[in-house]
């Protein structure tokens, strides 16, 4: 039987370069096939390298569609592109394997012949993986807030970050949250830069009380938005500026300009439509490689609210346990004679 393959022309830095997409009818959410990813992914590839690019990356696959199982890939796929690379990674766990670096659109569209669907970058260059360059805040609505009050927290967010000499770029998650994004010099290592965050999402809470919550825990965030701090740590990503979701109706997390933010509905920026709007009003991401800012600011904040006695916050639970960090427990099933003041168990 002949194979239905189909050979997709990318840009690349010597030319076109030709990828092979295979399965290319499958319909990786309904009426989009396997070929429309690709080529929405060839369509956006400048755009999108902005925010992928000399980045490791960790892939979410979907070999079925969106409605079938769903795995990350860290290690890159077998058969990797000549034209690719790899960059090594060191984990919370001490552990490193290698992750792959796209450099060009044609990698990110190899990727969706691998049935990538959403691109998972880290916030480093491929020239030192231990210090961000990016600093990354997701405003993560709880059930019962309107889009129309993530966009209040995001703005107080954006007065916040400039007043700390960051410049804030805004995206919408692709679901019903906002990512706001800063450029920084990498002077800092991880844990730096998730204090940094956890000093700007306390000040924002104080700012916003009634609209914005730090709480780790789900049962103390009530109605607000959950400044989502742990999104700053090593091996935690976010879905890259331009990625598609693996949602109903096939959206994108899209760049958007402050000016604009009032304007827009997440439900405007698909697979389908995103092509034709990065044409016609251009990447609003485009100034972002050029603002870069300094940390230090937001690492006053921090050592104030040291002062304060506000110290560290919980840590993912894939992390060991780290100096200074409270219980991990969810506080309905804390019994406090169970703990001692540095956050560890007590055995009985």
């Amino acid at each position: 039987m002949a194979s239905s393959a189909k050979m997709l022309d990318v840009p690349g830095p010597d030319g076109d370069r030709q990828v092979r997409i295979s399965s290319p009818d499958r319909e990786i959410w309904p009426g989009i096939t396997k070929w429309d990813l690709a080529g929405y992914t060839a369509a956006v590839g400048s755009a999108q390298l902005r925010a992928l690019g000399d980045r490791p990356v960790t892939l979410q696959r979907f070999p079925q569609g969106v409605s079938g199982e769903e795995f990350f890939s860290k290690n890159p796929p077998r058969g990797t592109p000549e034209w690719s690379r790899t960059v090594m990674c060191t984990y919370p766990s001490g552990r490193q394997h290698p992750q792959l670096v796209i450099d060009e659109p044609a990698t990110a569209v190899w990727a969706v012949q691998m049935n990538t669907v959403t691109f998972h970058p880290w916030p480093v260059r491929t020239a030192n993986t231990d210090n961000p360059d990016e600093l990354r805040i997701d405003l993560d609505p709880q059930p019962g807030r309107s889009f129309a009050d993530i966009i209040e927290a995001a703005g107080a967010l954006a007065e916040l970050l400039r007043e700390l000499k960051l410049t804030p770029w805004v995206k919408t998650s692709g679901s019903r949250g906002l990512h706001v994004y800063a450029r920084i010099a990498t002077d800092y290592e991880f844990l730096d830069v998730r204090h940094g965050v956890i000093a700007i999402a306390r000040e924002l809470e104080r700012r916003l009380p009634d609209l914005v919550t730090t709480a780790w825990w789900k049962e103390e965030r009530g109605v607000k938005i959950f400044v989502d701090f742990n999104q700053a740590n090593r091996d935690r990503t976010i879905a890259s500026a331009y990625s598609p979701r693996p949602l109903d109706g096939a959206p994108v997390s899209m760049p958007v300009r402050w000016a604009d933010l009032g304007e827009i509905a997440t439900g405007d920026f698909t697979v389908r439509t995103v092509p034709g709007l990065l044409e016609s009003d251009g990447d609003a991401w485009a100034g972002i490689d050029d603002a870069v800012g300094n940390l230090e600011p937001a690492l006053a904040m921090w050592e104030a609210d040291l002062e304060r006695g506000l110290g560290e916050m919980p840590f993912p639970p894939e992390y060991p346990k780290m100096p200074g960090e409270p219980p991990r427990v969810q506080p309905s099933k804390k019994v406090a004679e169970h703990w001692d003041d540095a956050g560890e168990r007590i055995e009985g």
